[in-house]
């Protein structure tokens, strides 16, 4: 190749990694064969959103990757990433305090969710360190990752039943309330989670499609709820309003009272005027 052309290819790759690690957006797909000739062995990118996805093709040497949200003043409680299922190549490490910590090893399971404190920070720096012993040429990584704020990664102490307050709070900023019945709860160690599926359903809030209609003209909806397996949820009798956040897809739990006690709640809060948002039961 002329130097004309590799000045060419120079200016293309430089263009492309600037474009990448400039924008403001919230995922980012590149590939290790692309770099900054200025930039060493590390390629450097940035993003400002809370929550996106990162593909790094053919990976090679290291990918550093600084995750802000989209408002200045926010500081996330916690980063929680989740692997594609052929994310292969690299190993995923946080930057905390000078150190690099290890939160998903290369080839690992890519159901899990990994999560890790920011501590206080206002963003978190991942770094992928590529396999030297991988061919690159078969291999790309990716994954979903969260910036997480303090109410989604607050668990209460021993999966303790929702006080009133919190059921109050519940409704008006989780991700979803449900009205429903319990049909299943299974279990799996592998996860160390238990899946709740609630059906008959109605669906006051959602922020996605985590709960779907069910294939009748009932009207009701059908959706599965997670909860730690820990907590050693059992399916019970009636209907429970379900509240919780909505993380990669999935619903986690938060708070599940009988629905006849939060009936009670309810009507006394509102006779006092103690329900700290607009919320309607119609």
């Amino acid at each position: 190749m002329s130097h004309k052309g590799i000045g060419i290819l120079q200016f293309w790759g430089s263009l492309c990694f600037l474009w990448f690690c400039t924008a403001d957006m919230c995922s980012w797909t590149g590939s290790g064969l692309v770099r900054d000739p200025l930039s060493g062995p590390v390629q450097q990118v940035r993003l400002r959103c809370s929550a996106g996805s990162v593909r790094w093709l053919f990976p090679r040497l290291a990918l550093r990757l600084l995750l802000n949200p989209n408002v200045a003043s926010s500081r996330p409680a916690a980063l929680c990433i989740k692997a594609t299922r052929a994310s292969r190549g690299a190993a995923v490490y946080v930057e905390r305090a000078g150190e690099l910590e290890l939160l998903m090893e290369d080839g690992g399971r890519p159901e899990q969710v990994h999560c890790i404190s920011t501590d206080g920070a206002q963003g978190a720096a991942v770094f992928l360190q590529a396999n030297p012993q991988s061919d690159y040429r078969r291999r790309a990584v990716g994954f979903r990752y969260e910036l997480l704020q303090e109410k989604s990664t607050t668990s209460r102490a021993a999966c303790r039943p929702c006080n009133d307050s919190e059921i109050l709070q519940a409704i008006c900023s989780s991700d979803f309330v449900v009205r429903g019945s319990i049909r299943n709860v299974s279990h799996h160690p592998e996860r160390q989670t238990s899946v709740i599926e609630v059906v008959e359903a109605q669906v006051y809030r959602q922020r996605s499609g985590v709960f779907e209609r069910e294939p009748v003209v009932s009207g009701h909806w059908h959706g599965h709820i997670r909860t730690p397996l820990q907590c050693h949820v059992k399916a019970g009798p009636g209907q429970f309003l379900f509240t919780g956040d909505e993380h990669f897809g999935e619903a986690l739990l938060s708070c599940a009272p009988r629905f006849r006690d939060f009936i009670k709640l309810y009507h006394s809060a509102s006779a006092s005027q103690n329900i700290p948002c607009d919320f309607s039961l119609h």
